[in-house]
């Protein structure tokens, strides 16, 4: 009974150190960015987030082709209808269960009741006109239903409406360009101001090391809850909310690299410390 798992550990262990012997050779001919995507293409779920941000990331773009209506489209008669989920047939196609609004006289509340008739969808349909980043005008969508026949066969909310009748799904998605946008940018300000910044402070020294490490203590010396305050209030009160959220983004990101920056200096200097780099100055 004992033997059974000293025997699988054993096994196992040699088909690790079978595929060490394998992929040494190999890594030691690869460089440095080559070993890095090895290892990470081993990473199932890291693979996995990267294609799923991918798509986020595309559906983002060309948002006005993947959102079946434009943010600010509205119609009141579907307040507050519910999800509907795409189905499928061999007659069909694609198609979503068509609904009809209703008030409850009791309640008074909105309500929605299957007619029985199907709306159809199709890729690439025609839709509500736009323009592809406002300068391409295109009339097609990812999926939506024609608006040739919008009035016959009903809407589709994918995500359901809001209290104005707006896709919830439509808005979304631009949304989604938004919020993915300014994430990149502040996480780009942050590591071009801490990478630079930081390594010529490790790399420079003397004075030109003490100048940059005197700011960094001043910048982080600020109490933050007050300092968001303020930013908030030399904003323009004319700017849109659009403009006032990637403002202080800039801004707050244009603060938090001093982290980054004593990181990036305390590496340089101890690979100023390294023998290859002793060596290279002795040569």
């Amino acid at each position: 009974m004992s033997m059974a798992p000293k025997s699988r550990q054993q096994s196992t262990s040699s088909l690790e150190e079978d595929e060490y012997y394998q992929e040494g050779p190999k890594a030691a001919t690869l460089s440095h960015w080559q070993l890095i995507r090895l290892r990470f293409s081993r990473h199932r779920l890291a693979v996995t987030a990267l294609y799923l941000l991918g798509v986020l990331y595309l559906m983002a773009i060309f948002a006005e082709f993947t959102a079946p209506r434009s943010s600010q489209w509205r119609d009141v008669d579907y307040v507050y209808c519910p999800p509907q989920l795409p189905k499928f047939s061999l007659s069909d196609g694609f198609y979503v269960d068509k609904l009809e609004r209703r008030i409850d006289p009791v309640t008074q509340r909105n309500y929605y009741l299957a007619t029985g008739d199907i709306t159809k969808l199709s890729f690439l349909a025609k839709g509500e006109p736009y323009k592809l980043w406002g300068l391409i005008p295109m009339q097609r969508h990812l999926i939506s239903v024609d608006d040739s026949e919008t009035e016959a066969r009903g809407h589709w909310y994918f995500l359901g409406a809001d209290q104005y009748g707006r896709d919830i799904f439509s808005r979304l998605i631009f949304g989604s360009r938004i919020s993915l946008t300014i994430g990149l940018v502040a996480i780009s300000v942050t590591f071009i101001l801490g990478a630079s910044l930081g390594g010529l402070s490790g790399y420079a020294g003397g004075r030109t090391d003490s100048l940059i490490q005197r700011v960094i203590e001043i910048v982080q010396s600020f109490p933050t809850l007050p300092l968001w305050l303020a930013l908030a209030a030399l904003v323009p009160t004319d700017w849109s909310p659009l403009k006032t959220y990637f403002g202080i983004t800039i801004v707050l990101s244009l603060i938090g690299w001093t982290g980054l920056g004593r990181v990036v200096r305390g590496k340089i200097l101890s690979l100023r410390e390294e023998d290859y780099a002793v060596a290279a100055r002795l040569l």
